[in-house]
């Protein structure tokens, strides 16, 4: 459960009578965020993890940037021409681009990266699946030329979040299957990894980098110049929810990618402490991955039993987020985001526990083993997972919960073993508005018949659905076609959804060209006076 302001002020004194976090050796005092969970996959494209995503967001850089208003810039590139009848796509680098071996970054490693990445995202296998051929033109350029039309070409290539399309060498990207993490950490990003000082779990050690070339103009977002503008960059995991708030406090670290929701009185009178007003994409989703590959839940009903169990509002307000979330929200898209419907939703407006009892006896539930596994260690996830499971036992569910660190379920959550060989059935799990708000990237639509992903659902009615979508251009017929799928993945209980609500960062004041984004952006960040 999330701790109280009593247990969060021990916890402060705790740290007051702890050993200081030792300094680095260097003229200035590196720049410290807090991860919400341990850091174990360096590789952005094999991971499907946030703390990888943030780690790819430093060390790597990629083609197209979102901005702050959700508009898509060229980053990495100069920019782009497109034909007439839209299926030829040429891009042109910006020139200065290099990695962080030296070695120039070409048109090869774009391509290189591009079609690893392509073979592993939701929508980079639909990009890929309308591709006739994707080339290089001369060490600078390549041209994707489509075989039928896609309405989504540049917002796929700037994609925010998990898959992001980041650019690595051609050598690295072609050596290693996209299910398989790279051994070689070698970005074009505005810092580099410092692996020799690496502690899996729980410290990343960055070094700027002097090489990069930002872009000449402002900041916004994840678009414009991304410039570095600290020696170092420590990334932290604290397990204690309590540290973490006390180290801020305290000026041990400088900002947190989730305050404690429990101290968020405390922070707004602390005049040292800033606290995030993101909303609409940054906002986020609990979410209950399932696994359509193991009995039960191959059977629909079972699964519809899940959505049942899940009452928004006593999960939002069990894990802490009353005041912070949207227990009306049935939209698989988010609400307050472009393709927000609640087309279908009346099943899951009330949910019941009566109503979860009667589809299992439905369905002839015979009290068959339930593996969920349970992230202990964060901050989001272990106050839901609670709720969830108490939920799901009242419900009539033979529940067998293993509990763990998210690193380690992580690595399991993509394995297809058997339940007596280690497999697991459900897992409960948060994601952002970047994830969730696009089809073809939200995880109960964007992943159907893909086959390359823990969940495994595969719905015959999506399909030709989510064709329409990734051909379609016009915003209003796209938006039909989301409510379409809004009401497909709903009925078939693909991904069911808890509960949208905010979890804002925090960070010290002396900071400077904080980018408030949704999630944490380290360029462009400068002390000022404490």
């Amino acid at each position: 459960m999330m701790l109280t302001r009593r247990q969060g002020l021990a916890a402060g004194a705790a740290l007051l009578a702890a050993p200081r976090i030792p300094l680095a050796q260097s003229r200035e005092r590196p720049f410290r965020f807090v991860v919400n969970v341990g850091l174990q996959n360096l590789d952005p494209i094999s991971s499907p993890s946030f703390v990888t995503r943030n780690f790819g967001y430093l060390v790597f850089d990629n083609l197209v940037g979102m901005d702050m208003k959700g508009e898509y810039r060229p980053q990495m590139l100069q920019g782009w021409e497109v034909s007439g009848d839209r299926l030829t796509w040429t891009f042109r680098l910006r020139p200065g681009l290099a990695f962080h071996d030296g070695a120039p970054v070409t048109s090869e490693d774009v391509v290189a990266s591009l079609k690893r990445w392509g073979s592993r995202d939701s929508i980079g296998r639909r990009l890929m699946a309308a591709t006739a051929e994707m080339t290089t033109a001369g060490a600078d350029g390549f041209v994707i030329r489509l075989s039928r039309p896609y309405g989504g070409v540049i917002e796929a290539l700037g994609k925010p979040s998990v898959h992001t399309p980041f650019i690595m060498p051609a050598r690295i990207a072609n050596a290693t299957p996209p299910t398989q993490p790279v051994r070689e950490i070698i970005g074009s990003g505005p810092f580099v990894f410092l692996r020799d000082e690496w502690i899996p779990g729980e410290r990343t050690f960055f070094r700027k980098n002097e090489r990069y070339v930002p872009r000449d103009e402002p900041a916004d977002g994840l678009a414009g110049g991304k410039v570095p503008k600290v020696e170092r960059v420590e990334m932290i995991t604290m397990p204690d929810i309590a540290l973490r708030a006390a180290s801020l406090q305290q000026g041990e670290v400088d900002y947190l990618e989730y305050a404690p929701v429990d101290n968020l009185p405390l922070f707004r009178r602390d005049r040292n402490i800033v606290i995030s007003d993101a909303s609409g994409q940054a906002e986020m989703m609990y979410a209950v991955s399932i696994n359509h590959y193991q009995p039960p839940f191959d059977n629909v009903l079972v699964r519809r039993a899940v959505q049942q169990c899940l009452d928004r509002t006593e999960i939002l307000a069990g894990a802490g987020f009353a005041e912070l979330g949207r227990p009306d929200c049935t939209s698989m898209f988010m609400c307050g985001t472009q393709f927000e419907s609640d087309r279908g939703s009346q099943p899951i407006a009330s949910p019941s526990l009566d109503r979860a009892r009667a589809l299992l006896q439905e369905a002839g539930y015979n009290n068959e083993r339930v593996v969920l596994l349970h992230p202990l260690d964060s901050a989001l996830l272990n106050p839901f997972g609670l709720m969830l499971i108490d939920r799901l036992k009242r419900a009539g569910f033979n529940l067998d919960v293993q509990g763990s660190d998210w690193s380690s379920i992580a690595q399991r959550w993509v394995q297809r073993q058997p339940l007596d060989q280690g497999g697991w059935s459900l897992v409960p799990v948060v994601y952002t508005g970047f994830d969730m708000s696009n089809p073809l990237s939200n995880n109960g639509v964007g992943f159907n018949c893909t086959n390359n992903q823990p969940w495994g659902y595969c719905e015959a009615e999506m399909t030709p659905l989510i064709q329409r979508f990734e051909a379609e251009s016009d915003p209003a017929r796209r938006k039909e076609i989301a409510a379409e799928l809004n009401r497909v993945a709903i009925e078939r209980a693909t991904f069911p959804i808890a509960g949208q609500f905010r979890a804002p960062a925090a960070w010290r004041r002396e900071l400077r060209g904080v980018i408030d984004f949704g999630f944490p952006v380290v360029w462009n960040i400068e002390r000022g006076a404490r």
